[in-house]
């Protein structure tokens, strides 16, 4: 899709971050012949070469951020890994400089409806599902943002049915003109401490989604969520993990000793015939069909689809099964809602393997899923200290050096019936390059350990 340049409303621009968002959104304004140059306050970005190449005649600035960039700029473009609160964002701001992300650009020039999904935890499995279940459905969709592929690197024509994006409460933050066909917050818990003021105030962030969108979709399991709803005067539709009240809502139910997925009071798979694992799954599979049914997908069509998905990588994805011990890997349980949530969907008790990056978390928040469930807690990284002191109490807890410490003692502790479960709870950027690497490193240590 190409825009002629008298189409925006700026002509100079200063894109801010040289990450994968950062090069996207070069990419996309080259394309248009607007002026523009980079800043990144890292003095070796991911993406420096690339635009280095692609663009020869760019100004590139690495290393910190001078006040004279601001100068003759029409609108500042910032990845969502530099905070609205950074010095030089607040000084752009008050030199009244439009500070926009990708996700703007996107809306100010996208073709097609799009299915807008944000949440605490669980936003890439429920992306990528929806994405399945409507390619089943025979729909043609473009799936990405937050996730894979950048959203302005999606925009094509001929348009797609839909666009289906993940977005984060960074993205949103700095997003105004975006109109979600269909928009949903999944979930909301304690995460981002270290970006945001309150919790109140990231909250506010992810319930921006809902702002112009046709049709809302809500979690009405989740207080906060339904609280983003009531002064929205879009329709609605819920899920949640009781029996739906409406005939367009997704919920459970128990019959004949199984939970079943309902769509009003239409039972249609049981849990047990899922790949998914867990209960937060299930909730994530409603959402996805919730969604898909919204926009039109016939619920029939997309059945094969999701009692085959078998969820993303690094979320409680199941890695061995040795002497009745399972092994799973839910890498990107960074926060303390998707440990919590990983930990209360285990059967039976868990050896938990938790730490990291805290970003500010209170770590008393795990106390009852560990109370409930977790035998024993082994305790790595930067925060593993203040996991102790918040758990150390109800569970036998372990600090120990590094992964393949954590997997040997956990191998010796484990007895048969028992999880043992890596749920952070934690960022990984203490240790590792991210959530991928801390799972890859886990599943490594877990078959070196079980081949021995």
């Amino acid at each position: 899709m190409v825009m002629c340049a008298q189409q925006f409303d700026f002509s100079r621009a200063l894109i801010v971050g040289m990450g994968v968002s950062g090069l996207s959104c070069a990419r996309f304004l080259g394309k248009q012949g607007i002026r523009f140059r980079v800043a990144d306050s890292r003095n070796n970005p991911p993406s420096l070469e690339q635009i280095q190449q692609e663009f020869p005649d760019c100004v590139i600035h690495t290393g910190g951020f001078d006040a004279d960039l601001l100068n003759n700029i029409d609108i500042l473009v910032l990845s969502p890994g530099v905070s609205i609160a950074h010095p030089f964002v607040q000084l752009a701001m008050r030199r009244r400089i439009d500070v926009i992300g990708d996700i703007e650009l996107f809306a100010r020039h996208v073709n097609a409806p799009v299915i807008a999904i944000t949440g605490s935890n669980g936003k890439s499995t429920v992306t990528t599902l929806v994405g399945e279940l409507m390619q089943a459905a025979g729909l043609d969709v473009a799936v990405g943002g937050n996730l894979g592929t950048p959203a302005l690197d999606l925009l094509r024509t001929p348009a797609p049915s839909a666009y289906v994006l993940e977005l984060s409460s960074f993205q949103l933050e700095t997003t105004f003109s975006l109109k979600p066909h269909i928009a949903t917050v999944l979930n909301v818990s304690i995460d981002h401490m270290d970006r945001y003021a309150s919790f109140a105030d990231y909250a506010k962030s992810k319930a921006r989604i809902y702002h112009q969108a046709k049709i809302c979709v809500a979690n009405r399991d989740d207080a906060i969520v339904k609280e983003m709803l009531n002064k929205n005067t879009s329709t609605i539709r819920f899920f949640g993990s009781d029996q739906p009240a409406n005939k367009d809502d997704f919920g459970m139910v128990s019959k004949s000793g199984q939970t079943w997925l309902a769509r009003g009071e239409q039972t249609f798979v049981s849990t047990r015939e899922l790949k998914l694992v867990g209960k937060h799954n299930a909730l994530n599979a409603l959402a996805a069909l919730t969604m898909s049914c919204a926009f039109g997908a016939e619920l029939e069509e997309m059945i094969p689809v999701l009692k085959t998905f078998p969820g993303l990588p690094h979320r409680c994805q199941w890695i061995a099964e040795h002497n009745d011990v399972r092994w799973i890997n839910d890498s990107k349980a960074t926060n303390v809602g998707a440990a919590q949530a990983a930990i209360d969907s285990m059967p039976g008790s868990v050896i938990l393997i938790a730490g990291g990056d805290g970003k500010d978390a209170d770590f008393n928040a795990l106390r009852s899923s560990v109370a409930t469930k977790v035998r024993t807690a082994l305790l790595l990284g930067k925060d593993a200290g203040l996991l102790h002191n918040a758990l150390g109490d109800i569970t036998n807890c372990h600090q120990v050096n590094d992964m393949r410490e954590a997997v040997s003692l956990a191998a010796m502790l484990a007895r048969p019936g028992q999880t043992v479960l890596l749920a952070p709870a934690c960022a990984s950027f203490d240790m590792f390059s991210g959530f991928a690497e801390r799972g890859e490193v886990f599943s490594r240590c877990v078959h070196e350990v079980l081949e021995n």
